[in-house]
């Protein structure tokens, strides 16, 4: 099974755009934190990090720099990590706020890009105010030493997420079972440190290091989950947080997983809804793009398509990771469709692109790290089932939560197999740590509205903004949710409760 599917993502750029309802102007002083009187007492078992000093030097018109933390907090002689890190200034240094850290998701993608590309992200009203600081978390990025399990994907995740035969299902198998052999011959010694809790320390340290006793953040995705439990160890420390695209903290690796697979048909069903009604579409066949596709995984799981000999030929299990990455945005809907056409001549061109493009393929045939420090920080998060069969056992649930891709969730054994498992884990609730503002999207199929709604309530004081949107997280939709966004971070006052824009 593999855990967040297709979750190997960053925040999309922002759009500025009118808002649907509830316009900005709403946003005032009367929405303001709640009384102390609701706010639990906090108390916590990780005292705050005092001093820490991040060695900066300038690159071009930001600063680059870099921290050490313990692999183990709790046992700091076993080594130590290097974390990469960069901080863009704020614009309006006389009407500086304080920092920003910045996190884009992956889990398993670094995050210090995110300043050097911070208007790309962020609007101008808060780049002004702040210095926007992105990091490579512990194992990812350039913070090293990093996971690095294989060079080539291609022989470990090519594979037919449907056997029909004993010699597709040992594919899978062996391919789950070379991966975690690699990952654990290159990249043994750090992997049992890579946890999400052992990261949100490490945000502790950063703040310290910054000189700043309660910090801002921004976190989209993954990156939700990772401020979250920053939230609640050091709830003292949180001076704001908005939390983009958020999972259900309070739920485990399979509910976790049969939420995001329905998340996933939810969209492609709008996709080949939107197609069978519009005679452009590329897909539309006579109105009837839902058969089409059917037909289409049946004969592309019959007979794959071969593009090049020295590539893997575009199976069901490749054509369907490349309909996974689409469905992030609507506005990778049109290109969906064009490969999909193809694949029904015979051409399987534009979907083997599209599946480079979620494993992060080059152009000289190399392939990023992600996918690697994904597994790594998954699996030592929360395993899951703990056998090939156990995970076997699951598969009639994700195909009755998703029928056309419940077979992509459900394949796969890497987490099964996986030794390093986190033996400490966190009740997210940011107890102590005040308001938090969760945005979920109404059409996000890598974390569903269900699941951020699930985390506003499971935090003390968070609060949801819903977009209304077919994309993966909700920040940059419109210049509804940008306002209230902003307005919470730069002057911290919430939004209206229940706000849709």
């Amino acid at each position: 099974m593999r855990r967040r599917l297709v979750a190997l993502c960053v925040a999309i750029p922002i759009l500025i755009s009118a808002c649907s309802s509830n316009s900005a102007s709403e946003i005032d002083s009367s929405t303001t934190t709640p009384p102390s009187d609701t706010v639990s007492p906090v108390t916590t078992m990780y005292p705050p990090a005092v001093g820490g000093e991040i060695e900066w030097k300038k690159c071009e018109d930001i600063e680059c720099g870099t921290l050490e933390v313990p692999y183990d907090y709790d046992n700091p002689s076993l080594g130590t990590f290097t974390l990469n890190i960069q901080r863009r200034a704020a614009t309006n240094s006389d009407k500086r706020v304080g920092s920003l850290l910045v996190n884009p998701g992956g889990p398993g993608f670094g995050g210090a890009s995110l300043a050097r590309d911070a208007e790309f992200y962020f609007s101008e009203d808060i780049t002004d105010v702040f210095d926007i600081v992105g990091w490579d978390p512990r194992g990812t990025g350039d913070s090293t030493p990093a996971v690095d399990c294989i060079d080539n994907y291609d022989p470990y995740f090519a594979f037919d997420p449907s056997p029909d035969t004993p010699a597709e299902q040992l594919e899978i198998e062996d391919s789950g079972r070379a991966f975690v052999e690699q990952c654990e011959a290159r990249s043994g010694d750090i992997l049992p440190y890579v946890s999400t809790m052992a990261s949100a320390r490490d945000m502790d340290r950063i703040r310290a290091a910054l000189g700043e006793e309660q910090i801002s953040y921004f976190g989209f995705s993954y990156g939700s989950e990772l401020g979250a439990t920053w939230a609640t160890m050091f709830p003292t420390t949180v001076r704001a947080a908005v939390l983009d695209g958020a999972s259900d903290p309070t739920v485990g690796f399979v509910e976790e997983g049969l939420q995001q697979a329905r998340g996933f048909e939810q969209q492609l069903t709008a996709f080949l809804a939107d197609c069978s009604k519009r005679p452009k579409c590329t897909f539309h066949n006579n109105g009837n793009a839902e058969a089409a596709f059917d037909a289409l995984m049946v004969e592309l799981d019959q007979s794959p398509l071969v593009v090049r000999s020295s590539r893997p030929p575009v199976n069901e299990g490749v054509a369907l990771i490349a309909v996974g990455y689409s469905l992030y945005s609507e506005s990778l809907w049109s290109g969906l469709a064009d490969a999909l056409f193809d694949a029904q001549q015979g051409k399987g061109g534009r979907l083997l692109v599209l599946y480079d493009a979620y494993y992060q393929r080059n152009g000289d045939g190399t392939f990023g790290d992600e996918l690697e420090a994904f597994y790594a920080i998954s699996c030592v998060d929360d395993p899951g089932p703990k056998s090939i069969t156990e995970v076997d056992a699951l598969r009639p649930q994700f195909q009755a939560a998703a029928p056309r891709l419940g077979d992509s969730f459900a394949a796969g054994y890497v987490c099964a197999l996986w030794s390093s498992v986190n033996t400490t884990s966190i009740p997210v609730t940011g107890k102590g740590a005040g308001p938090i503002v969760v945005v979920g999207t109404t059409g996000d199929a890598a974390t569903p509205l269900e699941s951020s709604r699930a985390m506003a309530t499971a935090l003390e004081q968070g609060q949801l903004i819903t977009v209304t949107a077919d994309r993966h997280t909700g920040y940059g939709v419109n210049q509804c949710v940008v306002s209230a966004v902003d307005g919470y971070l730069i002057e911290r006052k919430m939004p209206p409760r229940d706000l849709v824009c």
